[in-house]
């Protein structure tokens, strides 16, 4: 049996591997995965030998709570929400923080301002005012101590448990300051009144209280920012869940009845209009139309559906209407699917073991037993009570974490700050840490490699000019809502070309479409089309197949009857994305792509990128897998991904990065957010990663380089030859001085320099569209009679004599493609002749600024 459970007191990844050491130890226990960042379990176990009960007793007897979700969770919805319990625990620490703050500085300013000239009340000063100068520091530590009592209270229990953790080593030295400043309290209370006043000025200054003051609160803050960068794997659930429609439009005895989604059953008969989301998959009954199906395949074209075909419940219906049976409802719809797996591989994450996490299991317990070791071996040595204490408490005190606990989250704080700066949002420190590790990036081609949306690339008039045929195919796709059509529109309007208006417009499901423009009739769609309508393709047929390889989609244009030219459209390659890949080869990082597009326009891809792997038309479920089965060979895998689609791939890798002008699903379920949408900020990711990794080794390095040094003069080692003990006042100076390296050395990562990308040649041409003419033969050629060239008689009203008829003439020589006017005075008429079809329209204009009428224009 599977089944989900809440674990609380979990603060680290030490946490987290002892509840599952803990689990495993039960009969019957399978398998348990546990989930630090929103603190739930994963446990398969046989229910013949063991049970839930069985399991909670466990967690809780290795110090920490667990229990089971209050109702079970269906693909459609979260189980529980832990975005409350995020925000409470945020609050939390808020508070802890200022008031550790607002008691730490008087501390410090009763405690070290005067060595720094700081003015001290009388009743605070001298041997006279030891004691009220002890016991004020001890009142402004007790409420820091209270505040932060959950590091005692997880540091003991995990420690008693055998399982200690960084809570366990902030708890045993702030302990230890306080031990020791209260020992030295007593004695000089003890001093004071036997008028010893050697001892009460030996103490005086000895006093430690401040120390654990600044463990507690330093600690308490890099927590606080740490918690309030972890990743947010509920909103992505709920991103995605609300991609569905939250009603349907149902037919039913011949009338559409609105419901609510969840209540459509297989079966069912479901309208869909233009831009309604597809509440269930299923399959078109009547209607076409074209659905943008991005969120779930990654294509970025929409694709066109006729009776027959598949419709999947969340994508986007773009034009025209239809009904559709449906099939797939509830749990088993394609979202839902990519719910539950958004959920698995959250859940499955292996735990990140932090390097000061991993090493705490073996340094506080060491560090105890030295302490412990050197009170017995001076007890026995016959050395005073006092003399063991003191070099028991020093040992504790030398061994404060404070530079240990900071050497991780100090280093992560300066490189996502620096990240930040560069564009970069790491969700999580987890993210920042497991980067470096990465060996093989997988990147989603759409609006990832790619800018996400068609542009033109090539225009091939056949007879004319590109503009020419640009705007005529403007004017014909204007009336159309196909993203393909969208682009020309666009590319037309930069041109500053006008759109003409056209009639008789009609679209053709998977084909193309049909209008009137200046009189005369035009196609405009793929090859098919003009198969069908007896267009001779000539050599376009192969310029198109060209293009087509080169992954672009070829457009073509017709007027009556004849071939008018070809406009190829495609999704263009990012300018520094070929940088990019070529960077990461060189840094030893093998790169995929996984694409939803077709296997041309992928191969295409991968030749202009030359990229090593490359695997097409893949469902959301098989990126996931493709990640997976990487993971399974060893590899330490990065996703890069924009879309919907991308979110469970994202979730699996070890670590998720999404484009910035991708969805809110993808960028939640990311741990890491390129706010530029710049492929080369994967590679700044990595080295900058790697960077912070080296800096946390050399902050453990001076860590434990201290304590090292430090934990042996404390135990007073070198007392039996040179009496020489290490008093802890030198304890917390070292334990200061390993601080302020600690922080100092990680400050130089803000000197990390990004590097800047070249944009290749290949992607700034994808900028400029290419004009290649097609053969003189395969221009348009209305059948009129007289060769090669064409012409029109205008009708024209208002010629008087022979001035009217030069300004006609002149009036008419003046619009591009007129080769000839010649007016008549006694017909009325105007002929021109002309290199390419004129529209009626803008000769009737070029009249009509002449001040004369056309009635009427014969070709």
């Amino acid at each position: 049996m599977k089944e989900n459970y809440r674990v609380t007191g979990m603060t680290c990844a030490a946490c987290s591997a002892a509840v599952e050491r803990a689990v495993k130890k039960v009969p019957g226990v399978q398998k348990a995965e546990v989930n630090l960042l929103d603190g739930s379990m994963v446990a398969e176990y046989d229910e013949e030998k063991t049970n839930a009960q069985s399991i909670i007793r466990a967690v809780e007897q290795a110090g920490y709570g667990a229990s089971l979700p209050s109702a079970k969770a269906s693909a459609a919805a979260p189980a529980e929400d832990p975005q409350k319990a995020q925000q409470a625990e945020l609050h939390s620490m808020k508070v802890r923080l200022a008031v550790s703050f607002a008691f730490l500085i008087p501390l410090m300013w009763v405690s070290m301002g005067h060595m720094m000239g700081l003015p001290l009340p009388a009743f605070l000063s001298g041997m006279e005012g030891a004691i009220p100068f002890a016991l004020t520091q001890l009142l402004l530590t007790l409420p820091i101590l209270y505040v932060n009592r959950k590091y005692y209270q997880v540091g003991y229990k995990t420690l008693l448990h055998g399982s200690p953790n960084m809570d366990s080593l902030i708890a045993i030295g702030s302990t230890a300051a306080v031990v020791y400043g209260i020992f030295a309290l007593y004695r000089m209370g003890w001093a004071m009144g036997t008028g010893d006043m050697a001892t009460v000025e030996k103490y005086h200054m000895d006093l430690y209280f401040e120390s654990a003051g600044t463990i507690l609160t330093l600690i308490t803050l890099g927590k606080f920012l740490e918690a309030r960068a972890k990743g947010k794997t509920g909103a992505a659930i709920r991103a995605l869940l609300d991609l569905a429609p939250k009603t349907a439009l149902v037919v039913r005895d011949g009338a559409e009845v609105e419901i609510p989604a969840e209540q459509v059953q297989p079966g069912d008969v479901v309208a869909i209009r233009p831009g309604m989301r597809i509440p269930v998959d299923g399959t078109v009954l009547d209607g076409s139309s074209a659905v943008d199906e991005s969120a779930i395949t990654g294509e970025s074209i929409p694709v066109e559906k006729q009776p027959g075909s598949r419709v999947i419940a969340a994508t986007i219906n773009k034009s025209g209407a239809f009904t559709f049976r449906a099939e797939q409802v509830g749990e088993d719809t394609t979202l839902a699917r990519i719910v539950e797996l958004v959920r698995q591989a959250g859940a499955g994450k292996a735990p990140i073991a932090k390097l000061a996490d991993r090493v705490s299991g073996v340094f506080v317990p060491v560090v105890i037993g030295i302490a412990v070791l050197a009170f017995a071996v001076w007890m026995l040595a016959g050395q005073s009570l006092e003399f063991a204490l003191s070099r028991s408490i020093a040992v504790l005190v030398i061994s404060c974490p404070c530079a240990l606990g900071l050497a991780t989250p100090v280093a992560i704080m300066v490189g996502t700050g620096k990240a930040a700066r560069l564009g970069i949002l790491f969700h999580n420190a987890e993210a920042l840490e497991n980067a470096h590790r990465i060996d093989t990036v997988v990147l989603d081609k759409t609006g990832t490699i790619t800018e996400g949306r068609p542009q033109v690339t090539d225009i091939a008039p056949a007879g004319g000019t590109a503009d020419e045929l640009l705007a005529a195919a403007a004017s014909l796709e204007h009336s159309s809502e196909h993203p393909l059509a969208e682009a020309i529109v666009e590319y037309a309007a930069a041109r500053d070309l006008p759109v003409r208006p056209v009639s008789g417009f009609a679209a053709l499901p998977g084909r193309g479409l049909r209008a009137v423009l200046d009189g005369r009739q035009w196609l405009a769609g793929n090859a098919r089309l003009m198969q069908e309508e007896g267009v001779e393709l000539g050599e376009a047929s192969a310029r198109a197949d060209e293009l087509a390889e080169q992954g672009k989609t070829p457009l073509f244009f017709a007027c009556e009857g004849c071939l008018a030219g070809v406009i190829a459209v495609a999704d263009v390659v990012k300018p520094t994305s070929a940088a990019a890949i070529r960077e990461l080869s060189r840094m030893g990082v093998d790169v995929w792509m996984l694409t939803g597009d077709n296997a041309r326009t992928a191969e295409a891809i991968r030749r202009q990128l030359d990229i090593p792997h490359v695997q097409a038309e893949v469902l959301p479920q098989d990126k996931e897998e493709a990640v997976r089965r990487l993971q399974k060979e060893g590899r330490r895998v990065a996703m890069v991904g924009d879309g919907i689609n991308d979110a469970p791939a994202l979730v699996r890798a070890d670590v998720g990065i999404a484009i910035g002008a991708g969805t809110d699903v993808a960028i939640e379920s990311a741990d890491v957010v390129l706010m530029k949408s710049d492929l080369w900020d994967v590679v700044t990711a990595l080295r900058l990663s790697r960077s912070v990794i080296r800096n946390i080794r050399e902050n453990l390095f001076w860590a434990f380089f201290y304590n090292a040094v430090g934990i042996p003069l404390a135990a007073g080692a070198l007392w039996p030859a040179f009496h020489l003990a290490l008093n802890p006042m030198f304890g917390a100076a070292a334990m200061s001085l390993s601080s302020v390296c600690v922080v100092s050395n990680a400050l130089r990562l803000n000197l990390f320099r990004a590097g800047t990308p070249q944009q290749t040649e290949t992607a700034a041409e994808a900028r400029d569209v290419t004009v290649i003419p097609l053969p003189a033969a395969q221009a348009v050629q209305p059948k009129i009679a007289g060769g090669d060239t064409m012409k029109k008689v205008l009708h024209v009203e208002g010629m008087m004599c022979a001035h009217c008829k030069a300004h006609v003439e002149k009036a008419l020589s003046a619009v591009p493609g007129v080769t000839e006017a010649v007016a008549d005075l006694e017909s009325k008429t105007a002929t021109v002749t002309l290199a390419a079809d004129v529209a009626d329209d803008l000769l009737s204009a070029a009249v009509a600024e002449a001040g004369y009428t056309v009635t009427g224009v014969d070709a």
